[in-house]
């Protein structure tokens, strides 16, 4: 069960800091201007949640985020997916890769984890991945669509760097496929060739 603690300290954090940096962007990233969600001209995602719309629909960038963020808002309020009830525990996590300088190659840290009595779905990681797929495309399309807007903002920093941590993490936990990091295959390599 202690495997699974990074993906729950992590998913909030990273939906937060997608949801912020997103949320600076709502005034420019319109129907109007991004009647699509994409990733430049070859990435087009359709939108689909598998409950209310089964099959994949063609909407808007600011509707797709829409979608995506109370998607992921029922999905972590959704006990039975994330366990509401934690307590601490004290685990060894080898990383393949210094993911924070402050670590070492093995460290024993406090996680938090899974002690309500009801075992973890059995697709938990499957879900966990699809939140962090979708994530990533709001990455891509801030990055394709906005990022000169970023950039005006004096936000580019700190987009950086929330992307940094969130490639890190998703590399060393493989969460996304590598097929779906090709809008941003070039600033990936970039940052995982770093470390």
């Amino acid at each position: 069960m202690a495997s699974y603690s990074p993906f729950l300290l992590c998913a909030v954090d990273f939906f937060n800091q997608v949801n912020l940096l997103y949320g600076t962007l709502t005034e420019f990233c319109t129907p109007s201007t991004c009647p699509t969600m994409s990733a430049g001209p070859k990435f087009e995602y359709r939108w689909a949640d598998g409950v209310q719309i089964k099959k994949p629909i063609e909407v808007s960038a600011p509707k797709y985020v829409e979608y995506l963020m109370d998607w992921i808002a029922e999905q972590l309020d959704d006990e039975t997916i994330f366990p509401q009830k934690l307590g601490i525990a004290c685990c060894e996590i080898p990383l393949s890769r210094n993911i924070n300088p402050f670590f070492k190659e093995t460290q024993v840290l406090n996680l938090l984890v899974h002690i309500s009595g009801s075992p973890f779905p059995p697709n938990f990681r499957e879900i966990v991945k699809t939140i962090f797929k979708r994530l990533f495309r709001v990455y891509a399309h801030i990055y394709h669509s906005h990022f000169q807007k970023i950039v005006s903002l004096q936000e580019e920093a700190h987009l950086n760097t929330c992307f940094k941590h969130f490639t890190l993490f998703t590399w060393e936990f493989h969460l996304i496929e590598k097929g779906e990091l090709a809008p941003l295959h070039e600033l990936i390599e970039s940052i995982i060739l770093a470390y």
